[in-house]
């Protein structure tokens, strides 16, 4: 027997019973991480499997794209430029149909998107299946790391999201797999068939949202008051009347109202006025959110993601049976690094690996930039050589961005935006990402063409950028509730952050966390006076009777 109410999925089935078929605590958290996961493996997949179709002489056959570099770029491009739109909609769609109805909404369109693809006859058709697919996926990337953080306990939260973008680059590195796999393939399924495997991945989101939690944060911003708290109890496993699920609920209603009284419209915010409520450092914190997403295209990771076989073939000048193989083994590494993450994000922090990934990356690209100028040069008696270093330093590239910029990108502007415009917040940031990634994706193959090896001077020069950018601008996020990264930037109004203790402190600050033993204790004590006073009830009801 299965019944619907609300949020609540009610089953009587062999036994179990009970809301999310009896799951609480760790295993409820799990699911969840499933399905956020499952959403962010087919965002990876979609990145890293066009790589490998735009290079399938079947696809350029059908298609008649040979020889027109510009084309194929765009209309690899114009898959980001739906995510952009996808993006700027769940700004406004996210914030009526909550987190989990956004992303059967996105996964919905995303289907339709790789239906297009796959059965694509024309230039036309597949552009209109990018859009269409990108629109979906913009979507749900704005969504699901907005899920996962509001649904996951403070030490888990940047692990939960970092194993999200970790099986990000786990479709990525399927995908390569699948492309190289199939090239040979003779015929139509050598790139059909890994578009059309999209599906796999659209069949799980399916199987796995629709049963499991809102956002509590979400129902009390809401006024949705009468799940939220046993939503809480069964994330933390706890009884609904436990004083830390009390706490927990009170802290986020309080956050809920200081928000509310502090709301900026958008109008205002994109004139730059906030009023007299300008306290909560909306603006700041929006475009800091957004500056981790640029930063993250910036650092020229699609310049490989989407072209590597193309990278490896034209700058480097591999066979195409090599690059695709150097590409696949590339993207193993790659998920490699990214695991590297998930026990250090809270251990180092945000701030300290941002700052020494971002300098790896920016050695990585310069001896990148060195040894292809020498590869290019006609006359110069150690070419292979040279070729050879510069994949070595592409594949130490990965590593470094895999162990930051990576996750961070996308952990950050949940992290920073507060409640009422996590949601924006998270949008705008990732209509950051597909903006600027629009552009990288769209001049890289002219760029490699036109520019050779002078073109990696860019991501050179932008990487080393990020150091000082992240070292004054960006507060640490580690270790911190959602309400302590609130009250640190209704306290601290300068936008400089290296000099302020707080601000860098990888552990969470004691202040904090007396804050919240005070907040338990009188949700203790609130609880123990309503537990006294219907005890004195039941008294009084049996002395009557």
């Amino acid at each position: 027997m299965v019944g619907y109410c609300g949020d609540l999925l009610l089953v009587d089935f062999m036994g179990i019973e009970g809301p999310y078929f009896g799951l609480k605590g760790g295993w409820l958290t799990f699911w969840v991480t499933v399905a956020c996961a499952t959403d962010m493996m087919l965002f990876g997949y979609d990145q890293g499997v066009f790589g490998g179709v735009i290079v399938t002489k079947d696809f350029l056959d059908v298609l008649d794209l040979h020889g027109n570099a510009s084309l194929i770029g765009t209309i690899t491009a114009l898959y980001d430029v739906g995510c952009l739109v996808g993006a700027l909609a769940a700004m406004y769609i996210g914030e009526r149909l909550g987190r989990k109805r956004t992303i059967i909404l996105g996964t919905s369109i995303m289907s339709v998107g790789a239906l297009l693809q796959t059965a694509a006859y024309g230039v036309p058709q597949m552009i209109v299946g990018r859009i269409v697919a990108g629109i979906g996926n913009g979507i749900n990337t704005s969504t699901a790391p907005v899920w996962q953080g509001e649904t996951s306990q403070i030490k888990w939260r940047g692990k939960l999201v970092i194993i999200e973008l970790v099986l990000n680059v786990a479709g990525y590195s399927l995908s390569n797999w699948m492309t190289f796999a199939f090239s040979f393939v003779p015929g139509p399924a050598s790139w059909r068939f890994p578009l059309a495997f999209q599906f796999i991945f659209v069949f799980i989101l399916y199987a796995t949202v629709p049963w499991l939690p809102e956002s509590p944060r979400w129902l009390l911003s809401h006024d949705r008051t009468e799940n939220a708290q046993q939503i809480i109890a069964d994330l933390e496993d706890k009884d609904v009347n436990d004083p830390y699920v009390i706490a927990a609920y009170t802290e986020i209603v309080s956050a809920v109202q200081y928000e509310r009284e502090h709301n900026v419209p958008w109008m205002d915010l994109l004139r730059g006025k906030t009023g007299d409520q300008g306290g909560t450092c909306v603006i700041r914190r929006m475009l800091l959110g957004a500056g981790a997403q640029a930063m993250q295209q910036l650092a020229g990771i699609n310049v490989t993601s989407y072209y590597l076989p193309t990278v490896l073939m034209e700058s480097v000048k591999l066979s195409e049976t090599l690059s695709r193989l150097l590409a696949a083994c590339n993207s193993v590494s790659y998920l490699i690094a990214s695991t590297l993450a998930i026990p250090k994000i809270d251990r180092w922090g945000r701030r300290k690996l941002m700052i020494w990934c971002a300098l790896g990356q920016g050695v990585c690209y310069l001896l990148i930039t060195v040894l292809l100028r020498f590869n290019e040069k006609p006359d110069y008696p150690h070419q292979k050589e040279v070729a050879a270093a510069a994949v070595a330093f592409f594949f130490c590239y990965y590593l470094f961005f895999g162990c930051s910029f990576q996750g961070i990108g996308w952990l950050l502007p949940v992290e920073l935006n507060s409640l009422s415009m996590r949601t924006k917040g998270a949008a705008l940031g990732t209509a950051t990402n597909w903006a600027t990634n629009f552009m990288v994706v769209e001049v890289t193959p002219i760029g490699i063409r036109n520019l050779g090896w002078k073109f990696y001077i860019i991501w050179t020069v932008f990487n080393f950028s990020f150091i000082p950018i992240v070292y004054f601008f960006y507060p640490e996020t580690a270790n911190r509730a959602l309400e302590d990264i609130d009250l640190f930037f209704r306290e601290n109004q300068s936008v400089f952050v290296n000099g302020n203790p707080e601000a860098v402190s990888v552990a969470r600050p004691a202040r904090y966390e007396e804050i919240e033993r005070d907040l338990t204790d009188q949700s203790t004590s609130v609880s123990k006076a309503k537990q006294e006073l219907s005890n004195e009830g039941q008294i009084e009801y049996h002395e009557t009777v």
